[in-house]
């Protein structure tokens, strides 16, 4: 079975290629999905969302946003500049982070405030999974 070279995400052979190129397309589609859906909720409902809500989203958004950018990249250009590496551990960091605050501090959180926390790391628990596949 072929598979992928550890250093730069390049493959050993093309049936390989064709593959991780079909992942980064599927990838690619579910965040534009993603990203339009969220756009529409915003325009429709930004009016009665708090702002702290907003902000969460927005930044979502520009997450995506470079998520869409580099995939379109790998998938033209064929390059790979550590995004998926940088990625991963810095997930993997916020997800530890925020695991260890709610340990602490989630007797003490109002409910909104921790089921958002809960719906975030569930978020980065599924972004982590998409990017591991995608390498």
């Amino acid at each position: 079975m072929p598979h992928m070279k550890n250093n730069h995400n390049e493959c050993d052979g093309q049936d390989s290629l064709k593959e991780v190129n079909a992942r980064r397309i599927d990838q690619l589609i579910d965040l534009v999905e993603k990203h339009t859906r969220t756009e529409r909720h915003l325009e429709e409902h930004s009016n009665i969302t708090d702002l702290d809500e907003i902000k969460y989203v927005l930044e979502l958004q520009r997450q995506r946003e470079e998520q869409i950018k580099h995939l379109r990249n790998l998938i033209a250009y064929g390059k790979d500049d550590d995004f998926y590496k940088r990625e991963v551990e810095n997930i993997e960091k916020n997800l530890i982070y925020t695991e260890h605050y709610l340990d602490h501090n989630k007797h003490n959180m109002d409910e909104f405030t921790l089921q958002k926390t809960m719906e975030k790391q569930e978020h980065r628990r599924e972004q982590l999974e998409n990017l591991k596949h995608l390498q």
